[in-house]
């Protein structure tokens, strides 16, 4: 039996930007992305902590360092620039291995996104 379980959490962060006009995504900073465990293209649970929204889409990489955080397509509808968001991802593996594997939890520095 498999069952779904928490892979990555990006803790906290802050949004810097929402484009309405992008095809689609979240843009995470790349130092973000390697220190969660997340890759691209990965799809992924977004909590905005302001609104209580919760929604999917897929991750698409940012500038290494850029502290970048951008809702794209209609998910930029979901957020305000500055909101605070976390960002989820499940994987699904065997009930056993679950038991005893280790999700990659970061809590960035919410003023500059940069990994702590």
């Amino acid at each position: 039996m498999n069952i779904e379980v928490v892979k990555s959490k990006i803790h906290k962060v802050r949004v810097t930007e929402a484009n309405l006009q992008y095809v689609g995504s979240i843009t995470i900073d790349e130092d973000l992305m390697d220190a969660s465990n997340i890759i691209e293209n990965e799809k992924v649970q977004i909590v905005n902590i302001n609104n209580g929204e919760r929604f999917e889409t897929y991750v698409i990489k940012g500038g290494r360092g850029s502290g970048a955080i951008c809702l794209n397509g209609p998910a930029a509808r979901r957020v305000q620039v500055d909101d605070i968001i976390i960002i989820i991802s499940y994987a699904s593996m065997d009930f056993e291995e679950a038991k005893i594997f280790k999700p990659s939890f970061i809590f960035p520095d919410v003023a500059t996104n940069s990994v702590l």
